[in-house]
């Protein structure tokens, strides 16, 4: 009998236990995800200006490259 009544304290324990974890677990859940999406607001600013960044370099290469052609197709034609 007092055997019993033992382990009913002891799993009342636990349970107040349980709620406590549960409730900083969540606030620390809460705390992580606020930290994760501004790391991820950061790293999509980051790359925004990365494809910003790689257009210009990309649209740079099509004007040197058409310009170059253009040359070459100038010093042809006044060549024959």
């Amino acid at each position: 009998m007092l055997h019993s009544a033992h382990h009913s304290c002891g799993i009342a324990a636990y349970a107040g236990a349980m709620r406590l974890r549960s409730t900083w677990t969540d606030s620390r859940l809460d705390d992580f995800k606020a930290g994760v999406e501004s790391r991820l607001d950061e790293l999509s600013s980051r790359v925004d200006g990365l494809q910003q960044t790689m257009t210009n370099g990309f649209l740079t290469l099509v004007v040197i490259m058409v310009t170059g052609f253009m040359g070459l197709a100038g010093l042809i034609v006044t060549k024959l």
